[in-house]
């Protein structure tokens, strides 16, 4: 005899799971828009990035010194807040992860040009800068979540059943 908790669970259980496919790669594109968005705008304005520093010193090295710290600040902070719209409006969905993995390609870049920077003891103590990098794992496989639904793929509660024969 099933308690009335198992009755419960088994009941609710789908529903939920329901919900969470329905709903869960929607709040995924927006949350991860909404962290784009915010971390973008902060480095319109100098000193508010805690990432400012080795972000803007990466870019001026990759572009061979043609770009100064401020135009890299700008720079960074124009793509961000733009992947960040594009994600929360849903707009341009493949030209926005687009931008997303080009900027992520980047955000990789300082554990190559800048090792002393990212870690205490390389490879395997990161800095606060450096943990700020590795974080993008997360963010760079939510955009492939994402992704693999911008041609209708979706989440699906429970999978196919194969056919009684």
């Amino acid at each position: 005899m099933k308690t009335w908790w198992l009755r419960l669970y088994h009941r609710v259980d789908p529903v939920l799971t329901e919900w969470m496919a329905r709903h869960g790669i929607t709040l995924l594109r927006i949350s991860l828009g909404v962290v784009f968005f915010w971390f973008g705008v902060l480095k319109f304005f100098p000193g508010l990035s805690p990432a400012e520093g080795l972000a803007t010193r990466t870019i001026t090295t990759l572009s061979l010194g043609l770009l100064s710290a401020d135009a890299a600040r700008i720079l960074l902070a124009t793509l961000e807040t733009l992947i960040g719209l594009g994600l929360m409006l849903g707009l341009y969905l493949r030209a926005t992860l687009f931008l997303l993995f080009f900027q992520m390609l980047g955000t990789i870049t300082p554990i190559f040009l800048f090792p002393a920077e990212v870690f205490y003891r390389i490879p395997y103590a990161p800095t606060l800068e450096g943990q700020y990098i590795f974080k993008n794992m997360v963010l760079i496989s939510a955009g492939l979540v994402i992704g693999a639904t911008v041609r209708g793929g979706r989440l699906v509660a429970e999978p196919p059943q194969p056919e009684a024969r």
